[in-house]
């Protein structure tokens, strides 16, 4: 069975929900956890570049921050339940290549997610992650609803 799950997340309710089924799921089987979270790289479009030296800053203080809070979330349900779990940060324009790519090189045998369901319009122009992750990933992937 599997032995080193992937589980990224995203802070949402959704990805919550899917922290505590994964880690049950690591539980039952014996496999180590590592936890991921990607964070977005800066990116904003002005005509005066000088004005955005301090916002970048921030940026990377705030979404650093949330990240860890997304993290801690994991490492605390892990300990709770006695699972062997790491946690990364990475930070990356496509966030579907950087789970793939943490997979392959944390040596992961599955990545599990979750979805969050959208559908037509909303789901073409939002994009879905998770969507990508299947398409790309060299290692199965399980999807929670």
């Amino acid at each position: 069975m599997f032995k080193h799950i992937l589980l990224p997340t995203d802070g949402s309710s959704i990805a919550s929900a899917m922290i505590k089924k994964t880690l049950a799921f690591a539980k039952e089987t014996g496999a180590k956890v590592t936890g991921i979270h990607v964070m977005a790289d800066y990116q904003i479009f002005t005509y005066q570049p000088e004005m955005l030296a301090d916002t970048r800053e921030q940026y990377a203080r705030d979404s650093a921050a949330h990240a860890r809070v997304f993290l801690a979330e994991i490492e605390n349900a892990a300990k709770e339940l006695g699972v062997p779990c790491e946690t990364k940060l990475v930070t990356d324009e496509q966030p579907y290549e950087a789970i793939c790519k943490a997979a392959t090189d944390n040596g992961c045998d599955v990545i599990c997610m979750s979805s969050h369901g959208r559908r037509g319009v909303k789901g073409l122009l939002l994009g879905s992650e998770t969507q990508k992750v299947l398409t790309h990933a060299t290692v199965p992937v399980l999807v929670f609803r």
